[in-house]
Order: structure tokens, then C-alpha cells, then sequence
């Protein structure tokens, strides 16, 4: 199989060949792992029982995918990745907000699915073959992890979409198996280390479904597009690649998720999810447990590596997609070192995935409102303008910004900011809201509340039908 060679220039027509069963393949398959799985753990560890945790996780996602899926539609018009879609919202260059915002969530999960995978692989490995747990032991096995991850990402799309479709079957057989291996230390309570985290009931209940539920969407307000744009809007519609793409994403993380709030509870993991999930494993089970961790940690980091590399190629044109996904490699793993070896889990992943959505989504909430503007129009050729570090065009605006949309993502995200509550930062806005975590919901109702007062007299920028039709015949031949 060759080496992608497509970085976020117009996919042509005749090389977008995946269809909506595809998005249902590579969203269930990328999500079976270790990376998403732990989430299940933070609504136990945040001290919540079984049936408090299933709704947390139930609401958030809903919520989540609501307003994540449509996003998908975006790249299905464009042919090219969302942040440089996002052109058409925020400039040719004002799109490099959505590239950074998409480079910091791929670096985070793409860090945190080799951290937890790896911690797994080696406490597997320390109960079948007594394999030290040192710091040596942990530098190999992340390094092998990486490297296995990095192969996948530089071959890109195709090598990745049929992975997807292996892990998609191979890792709901293991999880299967998995119920079996820990239903006889199942329990419903939380476990008895973890007191409710904000102190009552409510408070706690909503950080799970922002922290848990919520953020496993919203990981993929930058991502949806890198599958999408291989999708032919002349052979496919809206409809079904939206319905596929919310049963992809709603299917895909509730069931690792689930799996990991079942396997925390059986392995009363309140503090730590690694380790007790493998001190609690039947002796049976290790082995699939050992490919749980190794398959599906290879196969989510590599999607998240992939799409790395295309946000960093879109921040640095003159950087190809192969080495910026190797470059952006050796910085996950070196965020895997830190996460193993200087931060709190807990703490660290809750306040990563809050204060990443608090950023993100207003980001959303703007893309989605002028793609709707728009009426799903672009002009492909203009959105590429920076790429091909030019000028001009109808997404120019003010030297490649839109000052509007830049200011409102950055108010409803300074918003967001105040009013998140974690571990290790509490916003000033807390006070006003009674603890609870708003801070999803502001950013995003604010960011776009001020971008529809700024634009309320402003038509959206919409290719002409000259341009509109040269796009339709480039694309068809």
C-alpha cells in the first residue's frame, strides 16, 4: 500500500472513495481502546456509583454528539480537512485557530491512548512473565507503542480505514470476553476511596457528563472532516453521512466507555484505572487484555496522529504531512513521559478535556453557523489560498482574517475558560453559576450569540455560480 501523499489540499472526486459505512467503521473501530475506555473510569473516581455514572456518560454524549455531528457535513462540501474548511468562517489564516485547536486535542488523546495503553501492556506483561515496572520498562514499551502508531499514521487514510474495520470486530469480541472476566466482582457501588469530588451529588454528576459523556464528542470537532472528506457528496447525501456519522460517534464511545465505568467499579479502581484493572483480571483474561491494550492503542493513537499531522501541515504549509506527523510523534511521546512520570491522572486528564472544550467549541458553534449561512456553498480553490501561501480570494477578508468570528470565538472561550472547574483550576465565573461546571454551554451559547450580533447585517461569503460550476466540473473530472 503506497504512502498517502494528500495533506490538507482538495481531495479530487475520483480518490473519494469511502462512503457512510466506512465513518460507522473507522469511528467504532479508531474508539475501541484503552484511550476512550479510561473515561468510563472518571465518573467512578469523581466517587459515583453505576447508575450515576451511566446517565452522566448517556447525557453527555448525547449532547455531544448533537452538536459535534454536523461538522461532519462541512469537510463533505470542501474535500479538505475541517480547520482549513473553517476558512470560510474565520479567513484563510483565521482558520489557524481551528488548527491549533485541533493539533492540542489530537496531541492530548493521542498522548494519553499511549500512557494508559502502555501502563496496561506492562502490568500484563509484569503478572505473566515478571517483567520489572520500572522506568526502563515504561520508556520501551512507549517507544514500541509510538513507533507502531507513527508506521500507521504516515501511511495514512487507507491503511487506517482498514484497521479500523479489523479492530472494529476484533475489539468488541475482547471487551465481550471482558464483561464475562469481571462480572463476578461487579458492584454497583462507588468505590469506597473516592468521596463525591465537589462535594454533592449534582455538582459532580454534571462534571462527569462534560468530562466523561461530553468530551468524547467534542475530541472530534476537528477530526470528522479528515474521514469526510473522502466521502463523494455526488454519490452520497447529507442525510446518511450525518446518520452515519452520529451512529459512529454515539455507538464507538459508549461502548468503551461503558466497559470502562463496568471494569472501575468490578476493579474498585478509584484512584488509579491501570493498575487495578490488571490486578483484578482472571488469569484467563490476560492475554486478550494484553491485545486490547496493544491493537486498540495503535489503532486510536493512529487516527489522532494522523490527523495531527495534517493540523501542523495546515499551520506550516512548506512542512509535508509525513514529517509533520512524525515531528508531532516525538512531542506526544514526550507528553506520555510527563503523564507517566510527573502528573496526577485524574487531575490531569479532567482538566485537559474541560478546558479544551471550553475552547473548542465556540470554534464549532461558528463553523457549523456559516456552513448553515452558507448553505453548504464553499469555494474549494479559496480555502486553499494560504496553503499555497497566496492571497486573495472571497475568504480573504482582512489579510486572510475575519475579525468578526475571531472575536467571538475568542470571548465565548475566554468565558468558557471562567467558568470551568477542575482539579487544578477554578474560574472566576463559578461563583455565579453555584460550583457548577457551565463552562461547555457558555462558550459555546456565547461565542455564538456575539458572532450572530456581529454578522446580523453581513450576507455570508458564497462562491459565485461561475465559480461554483468550474468547482463541480474540477471535482467530477
Amino acid at each position: 500500500m503506497p504512502i498517502e501523499q494528500r495533506g490538507v489540499d482538495t481531495i479530487p472526486d475520483e480518490e473519494r472513495t469511502s462512503g457512510p459505512r466506512d465513518l460507522i467503521s473507522i469511528l467504532l473501530g479508531s474508539n475501541l481502546c484503552l484511550g476512550v475506555i479510561v473515561f468510563g473510569w472518571l465518573p467512578p473516581s469523581f466517587g459515583l456509583g453505576w447508575w450515576a455514572s451511566v446517565t452522566s456518560i448517556l447525557a453527555g454524549t448525547a449532547v455531544g454528539v448533537a452538536v459535534t455531528a454536523p461538522l461532519a457535513l462541512v469537510s463533505l462540501r470542501t474535500a479538505t480537512n475541517l480547520s482549513t474548511s473553517s476558512g470560510a468562517a474565520f479567513g484563510v489564516r483565521g482558520r489557524l485557530i481551528g488548527s491549533v485547536v485541533g493539533l492540542l486535542l489530537s496531541l492530548g488523546y493521542t498522548a494519553l491512548t499511549l500512557w494508559i495503553g502502555g501502563d496496561v501492556m506492562i502490568g500484563t506483561l509484569a503478572r505473566l512473565t515478571d517483567l520489572p515496572d520500572n522506568g526502563l520498562t515504561h520508556g520501551l514499551v512507549y517507544a514500541l507503542l509510538a513507533g507502531a502508531t507513527v508506521v500507521g499514521a504516515v501511511f495514512g487514510y487507507q491503511l487506517l480505514l482498514r484497521l479500523s474495520k479489523v479492530l472494529a470486530i476484533g475489539m468488541t469480541v475482547l471487551l465481550g470476553i471482558g464483561l464475562i472476566a469481571y462480572a463476578g466482582d461487579f458492584t454497583t457501588a462507588a468505590p469506597t476511596d473516592t468521596p463525591l469530588l465537589l462535594g454533592s451529588f449534582w455538582p459532580t454528576w454534571l462534571l462527569a457528563a462534560v468530562a466523561a459523556g461530553l468530551s468524547g464528542p467534542v475530541a472530534f470537532i476537528t477530526l470528522l472532516g479528515d474521514y469526510t472528506r473522502y466521502v463523494s457528496p455526488l454519490r452520497h447525501s447529507s442525510r446518511s453521512v450525518l446518520r452515519a456519522t452520529c451512529v459512529g460517534l454515539a455507538v464507538g464511545l459508549l461502548l468503551p466507555q461503558l466497559f470502562g465505568t463496568f471494569t472501575a467499579l468490578a476493579a474498585r479502581a478509584g484512584l488509579d484505572y491501570a493498575g487495578p484493572l490488571v490486578s483484578a483480571a482472571p488469569g484467563w483474561y490476560l492475554v486478550p487484555l494484553l491485545l486490547a491494550a496493544c491493537a486498540g492503542s495503535v489503532g486510536n493513537a493512529g487516527l489522532m496522529l494522523y490527523s495531527m499531522g495534517l493540523d501542523l501541515d495546515a499551520i506550516v504549509p512548506r512542512a509535508s504531512r509525513v514529517r509533520a506527523t512524525v515531528l508531532v510523534a516525538v512531542v506526544a511521546t514526550a507528553f506520555v513521559f510527563a503523564g507517566h512520570f510527573a502528573w496526577d491522572a485524574q487531575s490531569a486528564m479532567t482538566s485537559f478535556v474541560l478546558l479544551l472544550t471550553a475552547i473548542g467549541t465556540p470554534w464549532a458553534v461558528i463553523t457549523l453557523t456559516t456552513h448553515v449561512r452558507a448553505g453548504g456553498l464553499y469555494d474549494a480553490d479559496a480555502l486553499q489560498v494560504f496553503n499555497r501561501r497566496s492571497r486573495g480570494g472571497i475568504y480573504w477578508y482582512r489579510a486572510g482574517w475575519e475579525p468578526r468570528a475571531t472575536a467571538a470565538w475568542a470571548v465565548g472561550a475566554a468565558v468558557g475558560l471562567a467558568a470551568v472547574s477542575t482539579p487544578l483550576y477554578e474560574g472566576p465565573l463559578l461563583a455565579l453559576t453555584g460550583g457548577v461546571d457551565c463552562s461547555f454551554v457558555l462558550s459555546g451559547v456565547v461565542g455564538g450569540l456575539v458572532h450572530a450580533a456581529l454578522i446580523l447585517r453581513t450576507p455570508q461569503a458564497v462562491p459565485s455560480a461561475s465559480s461554483t460550476n468550474r468547482q463541480a466540473r474540477a471535482t467530477v473530472s
